[in-house]
C-alpha cells in the first residue's frame, strides 16, 4: 500500500509529513518515560528487520489477480508497545523509501500515517482492550485479525482521501473507494493470520516479550530471550534472502485498484519541480531501486536487497533506540 508521489500533491504530502512527524515526536517523548525501554532496543532492531523482510513477500489474493503484504504495525506494537512500534515502522518505511525507492518521498508522510499510525495506535488499542483481563493464544488470534483488518481498512480509506484531496489524478472517489476497501479487507485477514502466527510463537517461546497492558504474565518461557531473538534473526534472513524470491508478481492492493480504473498499475507524475526534485533525491539515495541491482535483471538482486535492507534496518533502529536512551539519561541527570 505504498503510495507513489504521483498520487499526492505537495500540500497534502507536506501536511501528512507534519502529522506523522508530530506523532513521531510524541512517541519519542512517551517512550522516554518507559522504564523498560532500554531492554526493548535490540528487539526494535530485530523486529523492524523482520517486518522489512516480510513486506518483501507479497502473497496472492486468490481469485482477484491481486496480492498483498504484511504491514506490520500491529505486530510491532504487540511486542514493543504503540510508541516503540510506531518508531520502528517509521524506520522501515524510511529505509524502503530512501534505499529501495519503495513509496514516494513526497508521499512518505502519508505512507507512515496509512501503514504505521493506524496499525500501531488503533491496532494496539484493540490489542489492549482484548488483553485487558489476561493473555491467551485465542485472544492473540482474535486481536491480530481484528486489529489488522481495522488498520488496513483505515489505511486504505486514508489513501483514497489523500488522493482525492490532492486532486492530481483523475481517479473517481467512489470508484476508487469501492475498489480499495474490499481488496484490503482480504489482505487484512491474511495479515491478521500471519501476525497471529508470529505472536503465538513468541507467546509460547518468550511470553514476557509481548506488550501486556496488565503487566502480568504468568505463563512460563520455553526459550531464553537470546534463543528467541536468534530464531527471529534467522527468520528474517531466510525470508528476506530466500522466501522473498517466491513473492507474488501480481500488483498489490493499491496498484490493483488503480489498474481496475485506469488500465495501468501506475499513474504518471504531473510535471512540476517538486516531483522532479524528489525523484532526483530517490535516484541518488536508492542503492537497490525496486529491490534489484541497477541495470541487472538477475533475481540475486532480490536476495541481496533483502539481506542488506534487514541489516540497515537493524542498525538504524538500534542506533535510534540508543540515541533516545542517551537523551533520556542526559535529561534525567539535568533534572537531578
Amino acid at each position: 500500500m505504498h503510495m507513489s508521489d504521483a498520487l499526492v500533491s505537495p500540500a497534502v504530502g507536506t501536511t501528512m509529513l507534519i502529522a506523522s512527524g508530530l506523532a513521531a515526536a510524541y512517541s519519542i517523548k512517551k517512550i522516554k518515560q518507559e522504564d523498560d525501554f532500554k531492554k526493548k532496543i535490540p528487539t526494535m532492531g530485530v523486529m523492524g528487520a523482520f517486518v522489512f523482510a516480510t513486506q518483501m513477500v507479497n502473497f496472492t489474493i486468490p481469485g482477484t489477480g491481486s496480492s498483498g503484504h504484511l504491514c506490520g504495525g500491529l505486530l510491532l506494537s504487540a511486542i514493543l508497545g504503540p510508541y516503540g512500534g510506531f518508531l520502528s515502522m517509521i524506520g522501515v518505511l524510511l529505509i524502503q523509501c530512501l534505499f529501495f525507492a519503495d513509496g514516494g518521498l513526497l508521499a512518505l508522510g502519508g505512507n507512515i500515517w496509512n501503514m504505521a499510525f493506524y496499525g500501531c495506535f488503533v491496532g494496539s488499542l484493540i490489542w489492549k482492550l482484548i488483553m485487558k483481563n489476561g493473555m491467551s493464544k485465542k485472544k492473540i488470534i482474535v486481536s491480530s485479525i481484528i486489529g489488522s483488518v481495522v488498520a488496513l481498512q483505515l489505511g486504505a480509506f486514508s489513501v483514497v482521501i489523500e488522493t482525492m484531496l490532492s486532486g492530481v489524478t483523475e481517479l473517481p472517489f467512489g470508484v476508487f473507494l469501492t475498489a480499495m476497501q474490499p481488496i484490503h479487507l482480504a489482505i487484512g485477514l491474511v495479515e491478521g493470520l500471519i501476525t497471529a502466527g508470529v505472536l503465538c510463537f513468541i507467546y509460547e517461546a518468550r511470553p514476557e516479550m509481548l506488550w501486556s497492558p496488565t503487566q502480568k504474565m504468568d505463563k512460563q518461557s520455553k526459550l531464553s530471550y537470546s534463543k528467541t531473538i536468534a530464531i527471529l534473526v534467522c527468520s528474517f534472513i531466510i525470508i528476506g534472502g530466500g522466501i522473498s524470491l517466491l513473492a507474488s508478481s501480481n500488483p498489490d492492493g493499491l496498484e490493483w485498484s488503480i489498474e481496475k480504473i485506469t488500465g495501468d498499475t501506475e499513474i504518471e507524475k504531473k510535471e512540476s519541480n517538486i516531483y522532479t526534485e524528489t525523484e532526483k533525491i530517490q535516484n541518488a539515495t536508492a542503492i537497490l531501486p525496486d529491490y534489484a541491482i541497477k541495470n541487472n535483471d538477475s533475481i540475486i538482486g532480490t536476495s541481496i536487497s533483502g539481506i542488506i535492507g534487514c541489516g540497515i534496518t537493524v542498525i538504524f533502529l538500534i542506533g535510534l533506540g540508543t540515541i533516545i536512551k542517551f537523551k533520556r539519561k542526559k535529561e534525567k541527570v539535568k533534572d537531578e
